[in-house]
């Protein structure tokens, strides 16, 4: 009995992981904030005051965009999102259920550059529309992320950001005042129990979609079903060994996906995830694409991929809004390590619509200092030297190069152990299909020993 309590307890661990954590990442925005933003209410934007920099922002952040962050509750009704005109500059608000399901994007791909009004609905909404909207986007759940980046150039480019972010407004159109806080979990639950909690007290507020409901009751046996008193308060012993193994089991589960996602491929190639998020089977907004390139087959398989999604750094989008690729190693399989000098040479510019990037991090994924305060290098950044055949080689090192088209070129490293990662904003098809290739990157000699 308690084995096959512990194996249902695994299953629901990594069905209900994404759910958890998403509303961990959403109370975290609104009671102590993310990166650089501080803490913010439901309904409201949290601005960043600039691209990400060394300290202040959340690991592997973008160092070409600058975060627009929102938590929605429509609890209280419908949030109407005001978008200005970028004239034409990159932007993206990608809008992620409760259960991480990014279901709806708003931006340059998905709805071009002008201004417009948006109406973002809860479940079930059969009110009136104002007039002269955009348009409608039916939010799966009643708590919704909206993750947001728009594109700068840089400190100087930050007056004309700044005038956007004052533009980029919510405003809330219910007739009842939305919630200030995320539902709590009942006092009195022992720690190891707390996970479970949670995802009871949250499974319960914020319904899945129908297609998983059945999944879903399968979890009735280990009480996480249950309505009022938290059965965990006083849970037996059978119950808890269960749980607490299960959850290791399902913790186990997640990150060798993790991991075996990460591997493979030769030495020193890059490694991209451009399909990470087609595990959302159920809902197609605004701005997305549907079946059947963008959406896995199981469901089942779902469920995991959903899980590892809500554990990978940063905040993937679809392939086809963009794609990070990174590498723990260089064109010989040895580890980054800025004692030493890099060259990342492209035969050609990667095949993309809206611009590329190359960004060095540090352990843990933040961006070291350094002097020039310069943290990305791409096709945006002025004064690259191409070569006579147009192919573009960057240098990866700690001192600045002597020769001023190498140091025209340059992405300073820290002083040891780094990870470059690639952007690539709205990819072309060759990098989605996997016929481009970007190049591995190649340790410089430096002596007789390479």
């Amino acid at each position: 009995m308690t084995e096959g309590r512990t194996a249902l307890a695994a299953d629901a661990y990594v069905y209900g992981a994404p759910l958890v954590h998403r509303l961990w990442r959403i109370r975290a925005c609104l009671q102590g904030g993310r990166g650089a933003a501080g803490p913010t209410p439901f309904n409201a934007f949290a601005h960043a005051d600039g691209p990400a920099v060394p300290g202040a922002h959340a690991p592997y952040a973008p160092a070409d965009l600058v975060d627009a962050l929102a938590q929605l509750d429509l609890s209280g009704g419908p949030v109407r999102l005001h978008v200005p005109d970028t004239p034409g500059a990159y932007f993206v608000l990608r809008f992620v259920d409760a259960w991480s399901n990014v279901f709806a994007y708003l931006g340059t791909r998905a709805t071009g550059t002008e201004e417009g009004d948006w109406l973002v609905v809860p479940p079930g909404w059969a009110g009136t529309v104002p007039e002269g909207l955009s348009g409608v986007i039916d939010a799966p759940t009643s708590v919704v992320s909206l993750v947001g980046g728009l594109a700068c150039d840089g400190p100087h480019d930050m007056a004309r950001i700044r005038s956007l972010q004052q533009e980029l407004t919510l405003t809330h159109l219910g007739d009842r005042a939305h919630r200030t806080g995320l539902p709590s979990a009942e006092t009195g639950v022992p720690e190891e129990l707390r996970f479970f909690e949670e995802l009871r007290v949250w499974m319960a507020d914020f319904p899945p979609a129908a297609a998983d409901r059945a999944h879903q009751d399968r979890f009735q046996p280990l009480g996480l079903l249950e309505e009022g008193v938290s059965p965990y308060v006083s849970a037996p012993p059978g119950l808890v060994r269960a749980l607490t193994r299960g959850l290791a089991l399902g913790r186990s589960r997640v990150e060798e996906a993790l991991r075996s996602a990460e591997a493979g491929g030769p030495q020193g190639s890059w490694h991209t995830e451009p399909h990470l998020r087609d595990y959302n089977l159920d809902h197609f907004g605004v701005g997305t694409l549907g079946p059947p390139e963008w959406q896995v087959p199981d469901r089942q398989a779902s469920y995991l991929l959903r899980a590892v999604a809500a554990r990978w750094p940063g905040q993937p989008s679809h392939g086809y809004e963009a794609v990070d690729a990174h590498t723990p190693h260089d064109s010989r399989g040895r580890p980054f390590d800025g004692a030493h000098g890099y060259t990342l040479r492209f035969a050609e510019p990667p095949p993309v619509r809206a611009f590329w990037s190359v960004t060095v991090y540090g352990p843990g994924g933040g961006l070291a200092p350094n002097p020039e305060e310069r943290y990305v290098v791409g096709s945006r950044t002025p004064g690259l030297v191409y070569a006579e055949d147009g192919s573009l080689t960057l240098y990866l090192s700690a001192r600045r190069p002597a020769e001023a088209d190498r140091a025209a070129n340059w992405l300073p490293v820290p002083a040891g152990a780094f990870r470059p990662v690639t952007r690539l904003y709205l990819p072309e098809r060759g990098v989605l299909d996997g016929s481009y290739v970007i190049p591995p990157v190649e340790r410089l000699r430096e002596g007789p020993e390479g």
